[in-house]
């Protein structure tokens, strides 16, 4: 495998760092299972359900953001050369303050028990608010800067914002108060969250690693120097629009209605480049990556398409299952497929780079098809693209649909976290040999 020169792999910061995030990230798949099945059907009557609310912050916080988290932990002192500071102690304090938070968070919302969800805003507004410091602070300090780079400063900024907002509605749970914007902060906090903080960082993530990891060609340059900041200006814009109504309101919607098609076609064009790079790689061998990254793209396409749709077409817009279709295409579809098939290249790499770093007794190191098994993985892919079938399938036939899915999504989470596991263990045996050797 290429490793792209200017890369700072001295900088990496120890194994655990990100492992330990990405280990716990496939867990509160399976608790989100479990809420599913506990809830049954009346999960997908409201998104204002409890069990919605609770299902979907399971899945945000507790499986996407925390391997955001550690990939970022993981990329940003290789990226720009400058480490985190304190890198054990820090990440073990984010990860302990975020899955604390997540929790008690859901177990809150679920039994509506406001004391519950004033511990976790404690927890989570603590957990973000280290985790953005200490990145800030690197990221003031890098000796490297390119798109990648530029585009973690604005999903840490996005980041900033939907912290914000989340702890704006859950004192507005707690205390009870209405300002008569409730819809409008929880969409802003939404697309702040999904657009600004998942998707944003996705696409800087993804102009380093699908070149290196993947062998295609390099993303255009006006594309890695512009799409991120053209996204966050019309979020901005849309943003501002939707909770400071300036004009009236039949203009008001069309603004809303322009701006956000606009952010929606910024994302069809991410993922259409992505998809023609991807078919123009070096090597056409399919891994399992690829399957995830494939999946992944035709969501964002679809469900761009969808959005653009219900704009010129009212009647799909306000059907009342119109925002769980854009929900799972967006968030199981795109962000959690990325997150799957980014897994599959970082661990075996990472698992690779700090054997071969500390291998003085030239030990045999197995190579990175070795550390996790295709098959293991392409099993995996397989249960994750049925699952993502069936939440499709759970928004017209929820009695038919939700129990089966659950039970896939949870075998799905839990292999991924036993696939994980296996290379974790493979390091550990292959350290003591080295050991062992030396």
């Amino acid at each position: 495998m290429t490793i792209r020169s200017g890369l700072s792999l001295a900088q990496a910061p120890p194994l655990s760092v990100p492992l330990r995030f990405f280990l716990t990230a496939p867990l509160f798949g399976i608790l989100t299972a479990i809420v599913f099945i506990g809830y049954g059907p009346d999960t997908l009557l409201s998104r204002w359900t409890p069990a919605t609310l609770a299902a979907t912050h399971l899945i945000a916080l507790g499986y996407i953001s925390l391997v955001m988290v550690g990939a970022i932990s993981q990329m940003l002192p290789v990226l720009t050369g400058s480490p985190m500071p304190r890198p054990l102690l820090v990440s073990t304090l984010i990860h302990i303050l975020l899955t604390l938070g997540a929790l008690v968070l859901a177990g809150g919302l679920l039994l509506n028990n406001n004391p519950a969800i004033q511990l976790s805003v404690f927890f989570l507004g603590a957990g973000f608010l280290l985790f953005i410091a200490v990145n800030i602070f690197s990221l003031a300090q890098a000796k490297t800067h390119n798109s990648t780079v530029s585009g973690m400063w604005l999903a840490v900024g996005s980041l900033v914002v939907a912290v914000i907002l989340g702890l704006r509605l859950a004192a507005e749970h707690i205390w009870s108060f209405d300002t008569g914007l409730s819809k409008s902060w929880t969409d802003v906090h939404l697309a702040w969250g999904l657009i600004g903080w998942m998707g944003v960082l996705v696409i800087g993530v993804a102009y380093e690693v699908v070149p290196m990891f993947q062998m295609t060609p390099r993303y255009p340059q006006w594309m890695q120097r512009w799409l991120t900041k053209l996204i966050l200006a019309g979020l901005v814009s849309w943003a501002g629009i939707s909770l400071l109504p300036i004009v009236e309101p039949v203009t008001q919607t069309l603004l809303m209605g322009a701006l956000s098609s606009t952010l929606a076609v910024g994302l069809a064009l991410f993922a259409g480049t992505t998809l023609y790079l991807q078919r123009h790689r070096r090597r056409h061998l399919k891994d399992v990556t690829l399957r995830f990254w494939h999946l992944a793209m035709y969501s964002l396409l679809a469900c761009t398409l969808l959005w653009i749709a219900g704009q010129l077409w009212p009647a799909l817009a306000n059907w009342h299952r119109f925002g769980y279709l854009l929900g799972i295409l967006f968030i199981a579809g795109f962000v959690v497929s990325v997150v799957n098939g980014m897994l599959y290249k970082i661990v075996p790499f990472l698992i690779w780079l700090h054997l071969q770093s500390q291998n003085n007794a030239r030990v045999k190191l197995p190579n990175m098809k070795e550390i996790i098994l295709d098959r293991w993985a392409l099993r995996q892919f397989y249960l994750h693209g049925l699952s993502l079938l069936l939440f499709l399938c759970s928004v017209l036939k929820p009695l038919w649909f939700l129990y089966p899915l659950a039970i896939l999504f949870a075998f799905s989470s839990l292999l991924l976290f036993l696939n994980i596991y296996s290379a974790l263990r493979m390091y550990k045996k292959v350290r003591a040999h080295q050991e062992n050797s030396g």
